[in-house]
């Protein structure tokens, strides 16, 4: 049946049909407060494509973003810094080195610029770094240093304790101080077990030992399996003391807490690293020789591994590190204020207003952090659109992919969405990339803040909810273009135009009939059916999307193919949809033209536009098109289809002109013909409900309709 008369549109799903339409979106915050009463939502959705901004819920109010924020600070990290940047650790030897006993009296001097991956992350060994530091030592024939050790912090100004955290915050891992120089996230692991007996203290271990951390051990072992331990650090020594009960018949727990000092825990860990390589090192601060002898130069990972940790893996360590890496590197200062001063000039240099992001750190710890949703879309558009674009894109996380790892898992396509998730106590936030069927990115932004006793779980499956629900809204039936493509890869070998419609025709046999099946997704509200779809066809689709099969030059190209058939210029809407076959996409002429045929009579119609985008309340600024149809009468038609075929193979569409004189024609399909062979047609069959193919004379024999007209397609 002709798309005349399709289903016209019906109600967009709930949550989904205000944001593409440009309306009231007020079903989104009624969604939100039905599960989580009192809570602030804010949203916003941009599309890469456009520019423009197609969904705001409260996007220009401001909201805490938690972790999202390190979005910002990788963002204007990748705008001003190398690809290749790697943040440095220096060494130089200073004094004088007797060959004869190997001894370097003088001063090794090390030079710390924020490099926060001197630890195990992408090594065996926590001490990995600092053994190649001692190792290039030790190549200098030297294994006694009498001498000192001084380690040079002054790349980082100001405090090293991040400001405007809760308290808490400094006694998890999460919260380690920060320093220039750093070893293993600035954290120990306590490890501890139960004793022998009743009542004994709990046996600790601490990972790694460097004779820097102290433990004061009130953990008393109980009976049974009770876990109630509890501990506190020093705020300024790294002191921590472990106090609660531990039941006999628990295996072993751990902690991993912050130390403090990140200097001096860099110190105790070199001095660990010289002992364990077996250099001996005796303190003597008159040894003060400025003779440089050598300088050796490291780096445990370049910028695009660091991005990874912050966007996929949220580690705050890394983006406070990056944040001050930046200040020095942009502004020529190492803090806190230095890298909200180049965050300000990469915010101006990409267009967007430095005043909607009040920002006082790189990780989004603190809770005085303040953004707006709207403009941390058009920060993530403007990133899509960046030189640098694809790494930074790929730093974010997916489903079950770091912070992601349990998050989206029922997505069917996991790859169509890149994310950073974003979390502080009351605050969730999600924000990201979603890929669109029609080849779009979107921008898109969720928050939630003042969740105050709402389950994490809860929190989370809402965003969760509404961010699945817009990828599979944009991406309707997604997995047909996927099939349409595995198709077209299988059918690599069958060339040529005629060849490739007898192909793909055949492989659609015994598809499910059904009027209507595709719309303009969420392109055009009006009819909001997938803009691909093979689970059922009618005979218009049926011929779209074999002819799309047919014409297009690589998998790649197959949605866009589609839609240059379906729309006019490929232009995806209600209106410029090709609803009439002969005066809208046979009479186009790019994709299929009619054919002479013999005994052949014309008539004239009207196809009434005008009256047809009205009756479906669509504006329509054109005319009504006259029509002038060439047609086989029904009875020269069965004539020629009773006969065998005298020609090379060829395959055209056919098109049935029935009676009523407001439509072109009413049936559409696959004429084959085939050298000696009767003409078979191969359609989308209403009664037969599939795909079938019979004699073409035997299904003109049960017509009473006025003729046929046949058209060849045009291969571009």
């Amino acid at each position: 049946m002709n798309s005349l008369f399709r289903i016209t549109s019906r109600l967009l799903p709930f949550l989904v049909a205000p944001l593409f339409a440009h309306v009231d979106v007020s079903s989104y915050k009624n969604y939100v407060d039905s599960l989580i009463p009192g809570v602030r939502f804010g949203m916003a959705i941009r599309s890469v494509k456009t520019g423009q901004e197609i969904g705001n819920v409260n996007g220009d109010e401001q909201f805490t973003p938690a972790s999202t924020l390190k979005t910002l600070t990788t963002a204007a990290a990748i705008h001003f810094l190398p690809l290749d940047y790697e943040p440095k650790t220096e060494l130089t030897v200073l004094g004088n080195v007797n060959v004869k006993k190997r001894t370097l009296t003088g001063t090794i001097k090390i030079r710390g610029e924020g490099d926060p991956n001197i630890s195990a992350r992408f090594y065996d060994d926590p001490f990995y770094m600092l053994y190649a530091m001692v190792d290039s030592i030790r190549a200098m024939n030297i294994d006694t240093i009498v001498g000192h050790i001084d380690l040079d912090s002054s790349y980082y100004t100001g405090p090293w304790k991040a400001e405007n955290w809760r308290r808490n915050f400094y006694d998890a891992w999460y919260g380690a101080e920060i320093g220039p120089l750093g070893f293993n996230d600035n954290c120990v692991t306590i490890r501890f077990w139960p004793g022998y007996f009743r009542g004994d203290t709990a046996v600790v271990s601490i990972i790694p030992d460097v004779g820097y951390v102290k433990v004061v051990n009130n953990l008393k072992t109980v009976k049974g399996r009770k876990k109630k331990w509890v501990y506190g650090i020093d705020p300024d020594k790294s002191v921590i003391t472990l106090g609660g009960t531990i039941g006999e018949d628990v295996d072993s727990a751990s902690l991993v807490l912050p130390i403090r000092n990140p200097v001096g825990y860099f110190r105790a860990a070199f001095m660990q690293a010289l002992k364990n390589r077996g250099v001996v090192f005796k303190e003597n601060m008159m040894s003060n020789s400025k003779t440089e002898l050598k300088k050796f130069s490291y780096s445990a990972a370049p910028l695009l591994s660091i991005l990874d940790e912050i966007n996929q893996r949220s580690q705050n360590f890394h983006a406070e590190t990056l944040l001050r890496n930046l200040g020095a590197q942009v502004v020529g200062e190492g803090s806190v204020e230095g890298g909200r001063r180049a965050e300000r000039k990469f915010l101006l240099d990409i267009g967007l207003n430095p005043t909607d992001f009040d920002v006082w750190d790189g990780s989004g710890l603190s809770p005085e952090n303040k953004v707006k949703p709207s403009a941390v879309a058009h920060l993530l558009a403007k990133m899509a659109r960046h030189p640098k674009s694809e790494y930074y894109i790929n730093s974010f996380a997916s489903p079950g992919v770091g912070s992601g790892a349990k998050r989206m898992q029922n997505l069917d396509a996991t790859w169509l969405t890149r994310f950073k998730t974003g979390y502080i106590a009351e605050v969730y936030g999600l924000v990201g990339y979603i890929y669109t069927v029609d080849g779009d990115t979107l921008a898109v932004t969720m928050y939630l803040n003042g969740t105050n006793e709402t389950p994490d779980i809860k929190s989370k499956d809402v965003l969760d909810t509404l961010w699945m629900r817009v990828i599979n809204y944009t991406n309707n039936n997604y997995k047909s273009l996927l099939e349409m493509k595995e198709l077209w890869l299988d059918a690599r070998g069958v060339v040529g135009l005629n060849k490739r419609l007898d192909y793909f025709s055949k492989l659609l046999l015994g598809r499910p009939y059904k009027l209507g099946p595709m719309g303009e997704g969420h392109l055009d509200t009006k009819d909001d059916k997938p803009l691909v779809y093979l689970d059922s066809v009618d005979c218009v689709t049926y011929l779209e999307n074999v002819v799309a099969l047919a014409m297009a030059k690589s998998e790649k190209s197959l949605y866009r193919q589609l839609q240059r058939l379906r729309y006019k210029g490929g232009k995806v809407s209600y209106v410029t949809r090709k609803h009439y076959l002969l005066a809208d996409w046979v009479g186009e002429g790019k994709y299929a033209k009619v054919i002479p045929m013999e005994n052949e009579v014309t008539i004239t119609r009207t196809m009434p536009k005008v009256e047809f985008f009205k009756t479906r309340n669509v504006k329509y600024s054109g005319k009504d098109t006259q029509l002038n149809i060439r047609y086989i009468p029904l009875n020269k038609a069965i004539e020629m289809a009773k006969n065998p075929y005298k020609g090379s193979m060829k395959v055209l569409g056919m098109g049935i002109v029935g009676t009523a004189d407001n439509i072109d024609v009413t049936h559409t399909g696959f004429v084959i013909f085939t050298p000696g062979q009767k003409p078979i047609l191969r359609h989308a069959s209403s009664i037969k409900k599939q795909v079938v193919e019979l004699p073409l004379a035997e299904y003109l024999g049960t017509r009473k309709v006025l003729g046929i007209t046949l058209f060849k397609f045009i291969q571009h």
